[in-house]
């Protein structure tokens, strides 16, 4: 899928959520969207035949090893954008660490994008005052979500949720903060899908 094929489906999707009257929390999707709790920001489900790759993300994590998102193959992934400075970003740390907790046996994991921290000092503290137990490739100037598409992940909206399928696929997107409550049903409609 094309770039601007993946931004006119978004397009469609969150157009049809604005007719049907649905808040911004609502969840849209052409193939049966699952309804969202809470309105912290918007969220598509891109049909499977609409997914467009994730890009091949790569650098160090936050404590200098090498990390990459192709590693996960074969997992559903949650690719969640965050930074130490961010007020949303603290009010929804606890929640995806208790995702990660409820869904790894589901073969699904947690990995973080840490953007626009200069140095590892305050993300390394933000991660030991939440108890993330998952990495984070840290990104301070912000180029590794320049890759992925601007119509499902925009690099200044932060923080910003995909979920990733097992064929290392966008399926979902989600801008803004998340809850558990909210991203976990996506999480697992993704994670039931057979290859």
């Amino acid at each position: 899928m094309t770039a601007r094929g993946t931004a006119a489906t978004v397009a469609l999707l969150l157009l049809a959520l604005a007719a049907t009257g649905c808040d911004a929390g609502a969840v849209a999707g052409a193939d049966g969207g699952v309804p969202g709790a809470g309105t912290a920001g918007t969220a598509a489900v891109l049909p499977v035949t609409e997914r467009p790759s994730a890009p091949d993300t790569s650098g160090r994590d936050l404590t200098g090893r090498d990390l990459a998102l192709r590693s996960y193959r074969g997992k559903v992934v949650v690719l969640n954008v965050w930074g130490s400075w961010c007020a949303p970003c603290r009010d929804e740390a606890a929640d995806l660490e208790a995702l990660r907790g409820a869904a790894a046996p589901r073969g699904v994991e947690v990995l973080g994008v840490n953007v626009r921290d200069r140095s590892t000092g305050p993300s390394r503290e933000f991660e030991r005052t939440y108890g993330l137990r998952y990495p984070s490739i840290h990104d301070p100037d912000g180029k590794l979500l320049l890759a992925f598409p601007p119509a499902l992940l925009n690099p200044q909206a932060i923080p910003s949720t995909l979920v990733i399928d097992r064929q290392g696929r966008i399926a979902v997107a989600v801008s803004g903060p998340v809850t558990r409550a909210r991203l976990e049903p996506l999480v697992d409609r993704v994670a039931g899908e057979h290859a």
